[in-house]
């Protein structure tokens, strides 16, 4: 049986996904990952069906690191092969793929310096997407390796819509806007024909709303324009994220609240969105249970700037055919989206309030002049099906 491992490597987690391959087909065999690989780690594997294949716990304070997170799940998967397996290829999200790669790409020498350069692009992701490449390299350099990028989905946007209004001496650094959260809305772009004609040949925002949050705008299921832009904390309201900043509050924090750079981008990243407004969590699970008026204004202020951002994508589409909502707050969070679609009533949105309850598919009624989606993502299946055409090809 041929494989084909994708990996997610985080700062502190390693996620995998394996895929067997029969007949150019991608049947999912199991799933799971590495927890606190630098505190206390955790292990944990499941079946497709949710069958715990094992689940393992390092003592505490026990550090792995990515080098031996790897090393652990290769043997793993060594010792929990059916039958021959053989490793065809390893798929890996990686963040940044900055103006050079708008597809997919096998991995050498040569890519990853590449890479590297732009790893001040994406300081908190490039690193350990890279390091999870180098480890499988220095254990098995003779298996192809292919890297799948978050940006390369988006570079179908016109200049106009990548562009900041800052002098060329910055610009041409690789200072623009390039968009995030590609793999899931290649996904959804390539199974939407299948739900909606009308929405794949026409006009449609996509909405990846998770604990990282962005939305797309698509033409023809191309992207045009995106909420994220130079990094990952642009746009939307996020679970540890602020979502965009007027810069003059970065100054502010440099100038007035004495801050340096290490001290802004923690308060960026991990100490605002829904969890620095609400002060009780980053969880929009925990936040939709809770009666603190604290937790009902972060939800507010969440859907509220979506509510703009569709307005924006709108206008750079020229009209509005359909919206799905996908990833973990977009497919099971019916408040949030029944609150953005109330917000949306203006663009002939109207909401089928069962249809939303049991998360769809379609959650739109018959008098909405917008057809509302819930699709769920599957950005590993998406990494599998390009490392399997880069071997094909």
């Amino acid at each position: 049986m041929d494989v084909i491992l994708v990996i997610n490597a985080g700062s502190s987690s390693i996620k995998f996904h394996a895929f067997a391959v029969n007949d150019a087909q991608l049947d999912p065999i199991a799933g799971g990952k590495i927890e606190e690989i630098y505190s206390n780690p955790h292990f944990i594997a499941k079946r497709q069906s949710g069958e715990v294949l094992e689940d393992k716990s390092w003592r505490e304070g026990q550090q792995l690191g990515h080098d031996n997170a790897i090393a652990f799940l290769l043997d793993w998967l060594r010792s929990h092969g059916e039958g021959r397996a053989t490793l065809r290829a390893v798929g890996h999200r990686v963040v940044h793929g900055g103006d050079r790669y708008s597809e997919p790409v096998r991995v050498d020498a040569r890519v990853m310096e590449a890479l590297e350069a732009l790893v001040p692009l994406a300081p908190l992701h490039q690193p350990h997407n890279l390091a999870a490449i180098r480890s499988i390299m220095a254990r098995n350099e003779r298996v192809p390796q292919i890297a799948c990028f978050d940006t390369a989905f988006h570079h179908t946007q016109p200049a106009v819509a990548t562009r900041f209004a800052l002098p060329p001496d910055i610009t041409s650094r690789g200072v623009r806007r390039y968009g995030f959260h590609g793999l899931s809305y290649e996904y959804i772009a390539s199974v939407l024909p299948e739900r909606d004609e009308r929405a794949a040949r026409g006009k449609t925002v996509a909405l990846h709303l998770g604990n990282g949050a962005s939305m797309t705008a698509l033409d023809g299921c191309k992207s045009i324009a995106s909420t994220m832009g130079f990094t990952a904390v642009e746009g939307l309201v996020m679970g540890t994220r602020s979502g965009s900043l007027d810069p003059g509050v970065v100054l502010w924090m440099l100038e007035e609240a004495n801050m340096d750079a290490r001290a802004i981008e923690s308060l960026l990243y991990k100490r605002s969105g829904l969890l620095g407004v609400s002060g009780i969590s980053s969880d929009m699970r925990e936040l939709l249970a809770s009666n603190d008026p604290r937790a009902a204004e972060a939800v507010e202020l969440f859907c509220y700037r979506i509510s703009r951002e569709l307005g924006s994508l709108a206008a750079a589409l020229g009209g509005l055919d359909a919206i799905v909502f996908t990833a973990g707050i977009g497919e099971y969070a019916d408040a949030v989206r029944k609150r953005v679609c109330e917000l949306a009533a203006w663009l002939g949105v109207s909401l089928d309030e069962e249809a939303n309850a049991r998360h769809g598919p379609l959650i739109s009624d018959a008098k909405s002049a917008v057809d509302v989606w819930v699709i769920p993502t599957n950005e590993e299946l998406m990494i599998a099906r390009h490392a399997l055409s880069r071997l094909e090809g």
